[in-house]
This record gives structure tokens, sequence and C-alpha cells, in this order.
């Protein structure tokens, strides 16, 4: 994975414009998802109301957005969860690109830099956790003595890169029970305050349990391979070859590959099958079919199934969230 630090810093205009990069495409015409709405653009959504503190080490906060909708570039000192609890979001940061349904969470963690992007009307809640000075994670203590120790603690280096997480029944429903005050209004009672920290320890608790979920996409520096990259993303059906791809870059199929291996660590068909995933998330969100959703991505139902356990590892239902997980004996 390219390193972000390598790369000089964009300007805002040029930021805007790589973060607005598509996973998936526009809603097809008669689609009431968007259709006919161009790109819309709002600030951070005021993060500086919601600091968490190791008092409160785990803040939410709550917006829901209309489709097409994008939160722009931003990054704060904390570390953040980004969950909708209905709609898909996508989050890109320099690096790469997520799909994020709400079968699913993105940690992010503190001082990177990212846009959200609403794929569909989405009630986008944002958790913000407090992170002690060289520790990184759900499971690093806020402060307050409390929270998770058997996980999380020990394994900060994983934490320190955005992860996508399942989303429990449970972290789900915690979630929605987080007050969502922002600071300068009414103040919590006891009641709620100690209601809150109970309900942070066991969000904090179920990040650390959660599976992580390989449904990012990278993204690369060189222009050339980057122009390819963002044409696969727009459509990742229209062609199929690597020949057929690299034609309008400037550069030879072969060159194209070893760019491929050089900035990204993977073949282009390794690539464009986490394009692929993305976009199959997106499908299932909406309800469609698998069958179906195999026939949009130009697979048959033999094929998809076959390609997307050989990718993570699950079989399709269970990797796009049409069907819970079986119960630990």
């Amino acid at each position: 994975m390219p390193n972000p630090a390598a790369a000089p810093a964009p300007s805002p205009e040029p930021v805007v414009e790589h973060f607005a990069a598509q996973v998936v495409p526009r809603p097809k015409s008669g689609s009431s998802r968007g259709a006919g709405r161009g790109m819309s653009y709002v600030g951070s959504l005021t993060p500086e109301l919601f600091v968490p503190i190791p008092a409160r080490p785990v803040r939410a906060k709550l917006r829901w957005l209309a489709a097409d909708t994008q939160v722009m570039p931003h990054s704060h000192p904390w570390a953040q969860v980004a969950i909708s609890t209905t709609g898909v979001i996508r989050l890109t940061v320099n690096h790469g690109t997520y799909i994020v349904p709400p079968s699913r969470a993105l940690w992010i963690p503190p001082g990177v830099e990212h846009a959200v992007t609403m794929v569909e009307d989405a009630d986008l809640r944002t958790l913000y956790f407090h992170q002690p000075r060289g520790r990184c994670g759900p499971g690093a203590l806020g402060g307050d003595g409390a929270g998770p120790s058997h996980r999380g603690e020990d394994d900060s280096a994983a934490w320190r890169q955005c992860r996508v997480l399942e989303v429990s029944d449970l972290l789900r429903s915690l979630v929605r029970e987080m007050p969502t005050t922002p600071d300068g209004g009414p103040a919590l009672t006891p009641a709620q305050r100690l209601r809150e920290q109970h309900l942070s320890a066991l969000i904090r608790d179920e990040l650390a349990r959660a599976a992580a979920v390989k449904l990012g996409v990278d993204l690369p520096q060189d222009k050339r391979l980057r122009h390819l990259c963002e044409a696969v993303l727009a459509d990742p059906t229209r062609h199929e070859t690597l020949a057929d791809w690299a034609q309008d870059t400037g550069a030879s199929p072969r060159t194209v590959a070893r760019l491929f291996r050089s900035e990204l660590g993977s073949t282009f068909t390794q690539w464009r099958q986490q394009v692929i995933l993305a976009k199959a998330v997106s499908l299932a969100a909406g309800r469609m079919p698998m069958g179906q959703i195999a026939a949009e991505l130009g697979y048959s139902p033999s094929a998809f199934s076959a390609m997307v356990r050989k990718s993570v590892g699950q079989p399709p239902g269970r990797f796009l969230g049409q069907q819970h997980p079986a119960p630990e004996q």
C-alpha cells in the first residue's frame, strides 16, 4: 500500500476531486436514489462540539444526509468510527476508498484525512474515541480505568490504519442508544452520564471483538495508474482485459502491470476484484438478490460465489451481510 506521507500534500481543490472518485456508479435512470441530482458538499459537521475526553472517552454524533452528499475532507486528533444504520456510505482517504453498508463500520485512526460520501440516503452516526498518548484502538483505556482489557490493547499497530469491521446487532443497538447532545447543549444528568459510561464500555468491547473485513480499494500515486483506477472505479465491468483498460493511459499493458505491483502490491486482476466486491456490497445493501448481483457484475452465480470465497474466505451471503455468522460453540 502506498505511503501517503511520501507524497506532497495536495491543494484543497484537487483533494476534493480525488476524494470524490466513485467506487460505485450512479443509480441507473429510473432509480429513486439520487436520480437527477449532482454531488452536494457539506463541512465537517462540527466535530469540535463532540470532542472525546478521558471522562467521556466515546462521543456520538447523528446526522441524516441525502444521497450524493459529501462531507468535505477533514481530519481530527481522535479516532473515529463511521457507521450508517440505514443506507450505504463511502469513505475515502489519500491511499484508498471504502464502501460501508449498514452491516459494516469503518475505524479511522487519529489524524487521517478523510471524506465521507452518501451513496444512498443515510442515517450517518459517528463515534469519536479518546486515544491516550502512545495507544490506539477501541481497547485503549479512555482514562477512566474501565473498558476492555482482554483484546484491543496489545495490537495498536493494527488499529493505526483504517479497518472495515463487521457490526453485530448488539453494537448497532448500542450506537443508537448513545446520547448525541453536543457540547454547549443541555448537560447530562448524573444518571444519563452513568448510562453513557456503560454504553461506551460496551461499544469499545464490541469493536475490539469485531472481525475485520477486507473491503478497501487501494489507490495509487502514479498519475497514469490513477487515471486507469478511477475509470475502473466508475465502471468495473466496462472492459475485461488489462490491455483494454491500459489503452487510455499512455502506457503499455506491461508497464501498467508493473505499476500495479510496485504501487499497490497486487496484480490488476486482484485489485479489480476488490472493486467488484465493494460494488457487490453496495448492491446487496439494497436487497438485490444474489443471482442478480452476480449478473450485474458479469459473473454466473457459481463463478461469483467461487470468487468471493477465494478473495475473502467467506460465503457470499455472509460477506455481503445477507446472513449472520454461525454462533460460536
